[in-house]
């Protein structure tokens, strides 16, 4: 049975979980600017929280194809504010901090966060395992080349599934061997990946199963399905729910996604086809 201990919880994976995205940034491909606000922070946090998500994934630095950089010290007052604001209204949810910035990690978990979920699995921090490990949190360990600006025109493999399985399963081992204990692993879709990459990723995934941790697939209303069925992200729920129970069907542990409800729906229908 995989778990994963948050702050004492433990949360047992062998039903699928569903992490909610709450992005305080201005923005963001989807979501962009929607929840700055603390009444904006509260309402859709109190709506995910409703809808049965088990996690909420803050995130205060917009990690779109392009993105600008900011500072730390912006990104930590977005969101250790943020974490404040739900924590004080809504005391026993698991937060997980969106970033690949170790000092950011460390004030979120000292403001409440539950997880660290990185981005670049490490890559662009070399204090991050170090600083999760004496976090004692889970650690949501993604694919990605490059940085946010830079990872568009870094989509050169030879075949995508295996070099990514074994990036991911190199930097797992890293991860372990400075004492992270509870490891997520997530392919990174869209992440340095082509349209073409990601859904290749997808019709692998259940290779992920051999990383032995628990997978997440993020894919909610990315530009890979959006793009291929010739509309928008704000138009692209429905394929989202397409691929997120696909993802499902291939042994993913948590589906991270901007629409609760209907990812909470899918999880309830996998079931029923399991059992």
């Amino acid at each position: 049975m995989q778990t994963l201990n948050c702050c004492g919880n433990l949360i047992d994976l062998s039903i699928p979980k569903v992490m909610g995205i709450i992005n305080v940034t201005t923005n963001s491909f989807y979501d962009g600017g929607k929840t700055f606000s603390e009444r904006e922070i509260l309402v859709q946090a109190e709506k995910m929280l409703s809808e049965g998500a088990m996690f909420l994934d803050i995130g205060g630095y917009s990690t779109r194809p392009g993105a600008e950089n900011i500072s730390e010290v912006e990104e930590i007052r977005r969101v250790v504010e943020a974490i404040e604001i739900i924590l004080k209204n809504f005391p026993e949810t698991l937060i997980s901090v969106d970033t690949f910035r170790s000092e950011i990690a460390k004030k979120a978990v000292e403001a409440g966060a539950a997880l660290v979920n990185d981005v670049s699995g490490g890559t662009l921090d070399t204090e991050m395992y170090r600083t999760v490990a004496k976090l004692k949190v889970p650690y949501i360990l993604m694919h990605m080349r490059g940085t946010p600006k830079t990872m568009a025109k870094l989509t050169d493999y030879k075949n995508v599934t295996i070099e990514v399985l074994k990036d991911l399963s190199e930097k797992i081992a890293l991860a372990r061997a400075e004492g992270i204990n509870d490891i997520v692993a997530d392919p990174g879709f869209g992440f340095a990946k082509t349209r073409e990459q990601s859904f290749q990723l997808l019709s692998n995934l259940e290779l992920f199963k051999n990383l032995e941790v628990p997978i997440l697939a993020g894919v909610s209303r990315k530009s890979f399905i959006y793009k291929t069925l010739e509309t928008s992200a704000e138009n692209a729920l429905n394929g989202t729910t397409s691929l997120n129970t696909i993802a499902l069907l291939k042994g993913v542990s948590i589906l991270r996604v901007h629409d609760v409800k209907e990812a909470v729906e899918c999880v309830k229908l996998f079931e029923n086809l399991k059992s």
